[in-house]
C-alpha cells in the first residue's frame, strides 16, 4: 500500500437546514496531483475548507491526518504552518501592493531590528516568481497585471510557506486558454519537484491532463475515486449527476417566425481610447423562437457588441442602427434597452450581473421594479411571491428567496440572474457566456431553460468561447474577427473548423 500524505476520514459538516458533507472519505499520495469534481454545491470547496481551517476543528465531525499525524486545524495559519496552502478561486491579492508585497504579506522578510528587508524580500520573490515562469519586476503592483499572472503570484506565495500540499480551487476559472495551459503545466512542473497537489475542478479536459486520481462528490458524498488509467469523461459525469448524459444538449426543434432585432453597421470605439475600433460595421439579425450564436476569439469584439447593444454600456463614439420588429428604436442607456425588449445577462455575473450581498429575492426584481411598484413603493408581498416562483421554476436551490446570492453556487447564481432578465419580460435576450463557471449538470439545465425561451418566440442571442456549446444549442452562428463579422453559417453547415476558420479569418476592410 502506497503512503498516504493525506487522510480525511467521515468529514460531516452541516449548516443551518442544509448536510453539506455526508461522511465523506478522502486518501492522497505524496506527489500526486488529485482531482476533486463534481457539480457547484455539491461540497468540493466545503470539504477543502474544512482541511485548510478555514471551517475551524469542532466545526465538523470527522478527523484528518496529515503525514501520520492528527490535525486540529482552527485557522489558515495553523495548516499553513504545517505546509497546506490553499489558493481560493477568489484570489487574495491586494491590487495595490507590489507583487513581492503580496508574496510575503504576513510572511515578511525581516532584516535586523526586525524591520522589513525590501531588498531581500524583492530578490527572494524574484526567485519564487522564476520558479512559476512569471517574468516580471517584482515590485510591479498587482493591478497592473492580468488574471492569469495574478494566479501565478498566488503559488509563488504559496511557494514561499514551504508548501507540501497545494489546493487549488477551480484555478482556471477566469483564465483564457493560453492561461489554462500555461497553468496546468506549472502543476506537472511542480509535482515534478515533489509538490502534492488538489486540483477543484469541473473541466473534464484538464482533469484528464493533470490528475493521476480523481474523486467525485455528489451531493455532499464522495461517489469514488478513479485512477487516471480509468479517467473517462462520460464516467465522471455519470457520477457527478447521477444519470448518463446520453446527449449533452437536449433537444431543439426549431419555431422560428419573422425577425425580431436587426442590428446594421454598428461601430464602436474603445471607451478610454476613441481612435481605436472594437466593434466594425456588425450587421445581425435574429428572428422570434431563433437561437443565434456570436463565436469568436478573445478581444474579437463579442462582448463590446453585446454591451454597446445593451442601452450603449460600452464604448464610445457608438453609429449606426438598430431596428425592433421593423421599426428602428433609439436606445440611449440601460433603462431604454429594458423598455425596449431588451435584455444582456452579463459574462461577468459576479461583477456586473449580481449584488452578491442582496438576496435572491431583490437580485431577481431589481430589473423590474416598474412592475412591482406602485405609488413608488414596491411590493413587498408581490416580490416575494415572483422571486418564489422563480426559485420553484428555474430549480434555484436555496431553501428560500431570503439566502444572499454570493452563498449561491455558480450555477444557481446563473439561474438568478437568467430570472432577473426572464421576469423584465424581454422579446430580446442576449446570453453573454451563459454557463461559464458551471458544471455539466447545470449546463443541461441552462440550456434547457434557453429551448424553453426560444420555443416561447424570445429572439436569443448567445456568445460563448465554446464551439461545441455554440454548435450544440444555436440554430445560426456568426463568427467575429477584429470586431468584424466574418461570416454566418447555419446550423448545419457550422463545423468547428468552418467556425475557426472564419474566427481566425483577418477581418475584411
Amino acid at each position: 500500500m502506497a503512503n498516504i500524505l493525506l487522510e480525511m476520514r467521515d468529514i460531516t459538516k452541516t449548516f443551518p437546514g442544509v448536510k453539506a458533507l455526508q461522511n465523506v472519505s478522502l486518501e492522497v499520495e505524496p506527489g500526486e496531483v488529485h482531482a476533486i469534481c463534481g457539480e457547484n454545491g455539491a461540497g468540493k470547496s466545503t470539504l477543502m475548507k474544512v482541511l485548510s481551517g478555514v471551517y475551524p476543528h469542532g466545526s465538523y465531525d470527522g478527523s484528518i491526518l496529515f503525514e501520520g499525524r492528527e490535525m486540529n486545524f482552527r485557522t489558515l495559519r495553523d495548516s499553513e504552518a504545517e505546509g497546506i496552502v490553499i489558493i481560493h478561486q477568489e484570489l487574495a491579492l491586494s491590487p495595490y501592493l507590489s507583487i513581492a508585497e503580496n508574496i510575503f504579506l504576513n510572511n515578511e522578510v525581516k532584516g535586523r531590528f526586525g524591520l522589513i528587508d525590501w531588498n531581500k524580500a524583492n530578490q527572494e520573490a524574484k526567485k519564487l516568481l522564476a520558479r512559476v515562469g512569471l517574468n516580471e519586476n517584482p515590485t510591479t503592483k498587482i493591478r497592473d497585471i492580468g488574471v492569469g499572472k495574478q494566479q501565478l503570484v498566488e503559488i509563488a506565495k504559496a511557494l514561499s510557506k514551504r508548501v507540501k500540499l497545494l489546493i487549488l480551487d477551480e484555478p482556471t476559472a477566469a483564465l483564457n486558454d493560453e492561461d489554462s495551459d500555461h497553468l496546468l503545466d506549472l502543476i506537472l512542473h511542480l509535482k515534478g519537484q515533489g509538490i502534492t497537489s488538489i486540483i477543484i475542478s469541473h473541466k473534464l479536459n484538464e482533469i484528464k491532463k493533470v490528475a493521476d486520481r480523481v474523486t467525485v462528490i455528489r451531493d455532499g458524498k464522495a461517489i469514488e475515486t478513479i485512477a487516471k488509467t480509468d479517467v473517462t469523461e462520460d464516467r465522471i459525469i455519470k457520477d457527478m449527476v447521477g444519470r448518463d448524459l446520453e446527449h449533452r444538449y437536449p433537444d431543439h426543434t426549431p419555431h422560428i417566425g419573422e425577425e425580431v432585432l436587426r442590428v446594421e453597421d454598428w461601430t464602436v470605439h474603445h471607451p478610454q481610447d476613441p481612435s481605436r475600433v472594437v466593434v466594425d460595421n456588425v450587421d445581425l439579425t435574429v428572428r422570434a423562437g431563433e437561437i443565434v450564436g456570436i463565436a469568436g476569439l478573445m478581444g474579437a469584439g463579442r462582448t463590446e457588441f453585446a454591451m454597446s447593444v445593451f442601452g450603449r454600456s460600452y464604448g464610445t463614439r457608438i453609429s449606426g442602427k438598430i431596428f425592433k420588429n421593423g421599426k428602428e428604436i433609439r436606445i440611449r442607456n440601460v433603462a431604454e434597452a429594458i423598455d425596449n425588449g431588451i435584455a444582456y445577462a452579463t459574462e461577468d455575473r459576479k461583477y456586473y450581473g449580481l449584488n452578491l450581498i442582496e438576496d435572491i429575492k431583490r437580485n431577481i426584481s431589481v430589473a423590474s421594479l416598474k412592475k412591482l411598484s406602485s405609488g413608488g413603493l414596491v411590493n413587498d408581498g408581490e416580490e416575494f411571491k415572483v422571486a418564489n416562483q422563480y426559485r420553484k421554476e428555474m430549480n434555484i436551490k436555496a431553501p428560500n428567496v431570503l439566502v444572499p446570492t454570493g452563498k449561491l453556487s455558480g450555477g444557481n447564481q446563473q439561474k438568478v440572474v437568467l430570472s432577473k432578465w426572464i421576469y423584465s419580460a424581454p422579446d430580446v435576450l442576449i446570453l453573454d457566456e451563459p454557463t461559464r463557471g458551471i458544471d455539466v449538470g447545470a449546463k443541461y439545465e441552462i440550456y434547457t431553460i434557453i429551448n424553453r425561451l426560444a420555443a416561447e418566440g424570445k429572439a436569443i442571442i448567445v456568445i460563448s468561447s465554446e464551439l461545441p456549446e455554440l454548435i450544440g444549442i444555436c440554430d445560426r452562428i456568426y463568427a467575429l474577427s477584429e470586431g468584424r463579422i466574418t461570416g454566418e453559417l447555419p446550423i448545419e453547415k457550422a463545423t468547428p473548423e468552418a467556425l475557426i476558420k472564419l474566427m481566425t479569418m483577418e477581418a475584411p476592410r
